[in-house]
C-alpha cells in the first residue's frame, strides 16, 4: 500500500505535512521526531517495519520539511509543538495512538502523556530526558539530583556551537553527515553514504538545504510535568542507548523511575547512540512492536509478564 500524504491544520496559519503507511484500520502509531528534524528523519525501513502491525504516521514539525515555517514571524514555545502532535491526531481522525518520540520528540511525547493521557495507548521514549524534578535513585540507593546527571558530550556541544553557514548543498550534506557521525556515539560503524542519502532525501522533501534554527530559539519553559508523569498509567517503554552522547546513561533509567512506576520498563539496544543507523532499526522495531502488542487498548498497566525482553 502506497503511503498517504495529507496536510492538517494545527493552528491558525499553521499547516503540517503528514504521511500514513500501513493498514488504515490498524492501531495508529505516531512517530514524533526531534528538534529541527523532518518526519523523514524516521527511516523508511523503520516505518515500514512498524507498519506491519500499525497505521504509522510521520509528520513534519513546524519549521521543518513541508510544514509551515512561522517562527520568525510568530515565535512559539516548545509546548506548542506538543499541541501540534495532538492536532495531527485530530486532523487525521485518530482518537488514540501509540506514540514514539525521539530526542525533543521524546519530550513532546512526555508532554502529551502528561496533558492528554486519554489520547495515548502507549508511549516509547528514545534518546531523551525526563521532564521531572524527581531525583535519580542509583543502584546503591543514592539519590542523584537531576542537575547532577551526566550532560551532553563535549564533542556534541562543540559541533552545536559552530555557526551554520550556507555554503551550498554538498557542504551542507557534509555537515549533516559529520553531525550524525558524532551523534552515533562511537560504538557502531557509521555509513556515511547511508546518512548522506537520508539527508539528501530530506532536503529534496523540504525544498531547501538551509537548516532552520527555530526550535533552538523557541521558549523551552513550562515543560516540567513531575507529578503528572509520576501518576500516569499509560504503558511506557524507555529505550536505553549505551552510546548515547546527548542524554547519556543513566538518563534512560531515570526516565523509567519517574514515569508511572509499574507501567514503565527499559529495553537496551546494543551499540545505539543518538541516531537511527540500519544496525539499530531491526532491534528497535522489534522492541516497539512487542511493547505496543502488550499494551492493552484501554491504556491500563501492563504486567511484568507482558514486558518485552531486550
Amino acid at each position: 500500500m502506497e503511503p498517504r500524504q495529507q496536510y492538517v491544520e494545527a493552528a491558525p496559519g499553521v499547516r503540517l505535512w503528514t504521511e500514513r503507511r500501513g493498514a488504515p484500520d490498524a492501531p495508529a502509531l505516531l512517530l514524533v521526531m526531534g528538534a529541527q528534524a523532518s518526519g523523514l528523519g524516521w527511516p523508511d525501513t523503520l516505518a515500514d517495519a512498524l507498519a506491519a502491525r500499525h497505521q504509522v504516521i510521520r509528520y513534519d514539525h513546524r519549521d521543518t520539511g513541508r510544514s509551515t515555517s512561522t517562527y520568525d514571524q510568530r515565535p512559539y514555545p516548545i509546548t506548542d509543538l506538543a499541541r501540534d502532535a495532538v492536532a495531527v491526531l485530530d486532523g487525521l481522525g485518530v482518537e488514540r495512538a501509540h506514540l514514539v518520540g525521539m530526542s525533543l520528540g521524546g519530550m513532546l511525547t512526555q508532554l502529551v502523556l502528561a496533558d492528554h493521557p486519554e489520547r495515548v495507548l502507549s508511549a516509547t521514549l528514545i534518546g531523551t530526558c525526563a521532564l521531572s524534578e524527581a531525583p535519580y535513585v542509583a543502584p546503591d540507593g543514592t539519590e542523584v539530583p537531576v542537575g547532577e546527571l551526566p550532560g551532553i558530550a563535549p564533542e556534541v556541544l562543540e559541533m552545536w556551537s559552530r555557526p551554520v553557514e550556507d555554503a551550498g548543498v554538498e557542504a551542507e550534506l557534509d555537515r549533516r553527515v559529520e553531525h550524525w557521525r558524532v551523534l552515533n556515539g562511537g560504538q557502531l560503524d557509521v555509513d556515511d553514504t547511508y546518512f548522506r542519502d537520508l539527508e539528501r532525501r530530506i532536503i529534496t522533501h523540504t525544498g531547501t538545504h538551509v537548516a532552520s534554527t527555530a526550535h533552538a530559539r523557541a521558549d523551552d519553559s513550562h515543560m516540567l510535568r513531575t507529578d503528572e508523569l509520576a501518576d500516569t498509567k499509560v504503558p511506557t517503554l524507555v529505550v536505553s542507548a549505551p552510546a548515547e552522547p546527548v542524554f547519556p546513561p543513566p538518563h534512560a533509567h531515570h526516565l523509567a523511575q519517574v514515569i508511572g512506576g509499574g507501567a514503565t520498563h527499559v529495553v537496551e539496544i546494543p551499540g545505539m547512540g543518538h541516531a537511527l543507523p540500519p544496525a539499530v532499526q531491526d532491534p528497535l522495531a522489534k522492541a516497539i512492536l512487542t511493547h505496543t502488542e502488550s499494551a492493552r487498548q484501554d491504556g491500563s498497566q501492563v504486567t511484568a509478564a507482558d514486558s518485552p525482553t531486550p
